[in-house]
């Protein structure tokens, strides 16, 4: 029986991912893997997930340049959610989120509305070429 096999996959084969900057303790992103995803990304040391919109292994920075350096990989209790704690890499280091923030958590509820507590730290056309 393989370590993988003690993962909680749910329906479709995939389990959720959480990845926490390792210094700050941020919350950088929230996305999926399946078995394959989570094999290499223990296997490369840097994250790898499913992307579902894309249909495909996504290796987090592929098109941007943004990997994340993987430290340490838990599961929680039930095992049904995967914890990743990250470095986040690149040209310009620290984004981690496609509008090229830091974090894809980057608005707030405030009276009654969200409002975008974290500023853009580079253009996402010039991420993304």
């Amino acid at each position: 029986m393989s370590w993988l096999d003690d993962v909680k996959w749910n329906a479709e084969g995939l389990v959720p991912v959480i990845a926490q900057e390792r210094g700050s303790k941020d919350v950088l992103m929230f996305a999926y893997m399946n078995r394959e995803a989570l094999a290499q990304t223990v296997a490369r040391g840097e994250a790898v997930y499913w992307s579902r919109s894309r249909g495909r292994l996504w290796h987090k920075g592929e098109a941007s340049g943004h990997f994340q350096t993987v430290h340490e990989v838990r599961v929680d209790c039930d095992r049904d959610v995967v914890l990743l704690t990250v470095t986040q890499q690149g040209h310009e280091p620290g984004i981690a989120c496609h509008t090229g923030r830091h974090s894809c958590f980057f608005e707030r509820y405030e009276d009654g509305a969200w409002q975008v507590v974290e500023p853009v730290l580079q253009d996402p056309e010039t991420i993304y070429r």
